[in-house]
């Protein structure tokens, strides 16, 4: 049985860059070839569709993601026509979900009409934090003011499916002023918040020079217990470790990604992931947008292939599906992976000794202590030895 198959598109250019952010993203520092991007990107999916034809056979596209960068940035007519022709090569199923990533600061009055023509059906919007100061602290270009106006101006528009993504723990960020931001969120009324820890990831402004002092272990727990509760109470289920929805509006497209499901992934930097009756395969295009769109009609838009060693597997389906409240049939695994339960016995074993799994042997899911130590439990399933893969 194939998995699912979804879409994404990456645009690479933000207005401005933020400190936080290890994103294959690019601040604007002239006009963006728009146009020449369109057409590179669906030069590269006919790339994509003619070198993994095996995998494509009889397949639909079940959800698009416009990811940055900023893809508001483009025009709705851009964005019709990646639809457009992205269509015409490989079908859409019926419902497909298919969202835009947008900035609160980029957004123009008008173009949410030109988006929900063009085909976008959700819409996530980068808001962070409804506190200015926190805002100019992670670099934003947006007031909170904006944000709440960008999000209302979406509803007008006709989007219902939207989602707000919002971080805690910020530069001497309190329990309170974190909770402040999922009331602002919860008083927007999205169908779906995505709330998440900032991190210092290596090689941005933020791991270099750290910002003014960041909130202590233990007080950033006390923020994320504190607003999973408020968010529980307002009717947003927690499904996975940073996202919360109403009732059925769960992000079909990450869900895709965090059940080992299949993507193409078209645009510089993007990944792919596909397999087919022999293998799971791995794809990644060169990160540098003027490089991409130089070769966008030849192999060398391509920066690797791998196919992922059999040993390897299990690691990299544990490596999302866990982040699942609810995780995954074993079933799933078999089907995603070909392998069987047995092949992961030790590891399996040694999770449920240490309380980090559940004792359910058709189901793969963390206990509440295993979602603490969520790192822990997936390296259980890292393989013994060197990893064998061929580029």
């Amino acid at each position: 049985m194939s998995p699912p198959l979804a879409l994404y598109v990456h645009i690479p250019w933000c207005v401005k860059k933020c400190p936080y952010c290890d994103f294959n993203s690019h601040g604007l520092r002239a006009a963006m070839p728009e146009r020449e991007y369109v057409a590179a990107l669906l030069a590269d999916l006919d790339g994509d569709l003619a070198d993994f034809g095996e995998a494509m056979h009889g397949r639909e596209i079940s959800s698009v993601f416009f990811g940055g960068g900023t893809p508001s940035l483009f025009a709705p007519a851009s964005i019709a026509a990646i639809l457009d022709g992205a269509s015409a090569r490989i079908p859409f199923a019926r419902e497909c979900e298919i969202t835009l990533e947008t900035n609160p600061g980029t957004v123009e009055h008008g173009r949410f009409d030109g988006y929900l023509k063009a085909g976008v059906n959700r819409i996530s919007f980068g808001v962070q934090s409804f506190d200015d100061d926190k805002l100019r602290a992670l670099g934003r270009i947006h007031s909170s003011s904006e944000a709440g106006s960008a999000v209302k101006l979406a509803q007008d528009a006709g989007f219902d499916n939207i989602n707000l993504d919002l971080m805690y723990a910020l530069p001497r960020q309190t329990l309170d002023g974190a909770l402040g931001d999922i009331e602002h969120a919860i008083a927007l009324q999205p169908a779906h918040i995505s709330h998440y820890q900032l991190t210092l990831e290596p090689g941005t402004p933020f791991a270099r020079r750290p910002p003014p002092p960041l909130p202590d272990h233990d007080a950033a727990w006390d923020m994320q217990e504190a607003c999973q509760a408020r968010l529980a109470q307002a009717g947003y289920s927690q499904y996975e470790v940073s996202a919360y929805a109403q009732p059925g509006r769960r992000c079909r497209h990450n869900l895709n990604y965090w059940e080992f499901g299949d993507y193409l992934g078209i645009g510089a930097g993007a990944h792919a992931k596909l397999t087919d009756a022999h293998a799971v395969h791995r794809r990644w295009k060169t990160r540098s947008p003027v490089a991409y769109l130089q070769n966008a009609h030849t192999p060398r838009r391509i920066g690797g292939d791998e196919t992922v060693g059999a040993e390897q597997l299990p690691f990299e389906f544990m490596l999302n599906a866990l982040r699942l409240n609810e995780g995954v049939g074993m079933d799933t695994f078999h089907a995603y992976t070909g392998l069987r339960a047995e092949s992961i016995s030790a590891p399996l074993q040694q999770a449920r000794d240490k309380g980090w799994l559940t004792g359910d042997a058709d189901r793969l899911q963390a206990t509440p202590l295993g979602r603490r130590f969520l790192n822990d439990l997936i390296e259980v399933f890292l393989p013994i030895g060197p990893k064998h893969s061929h580029a």
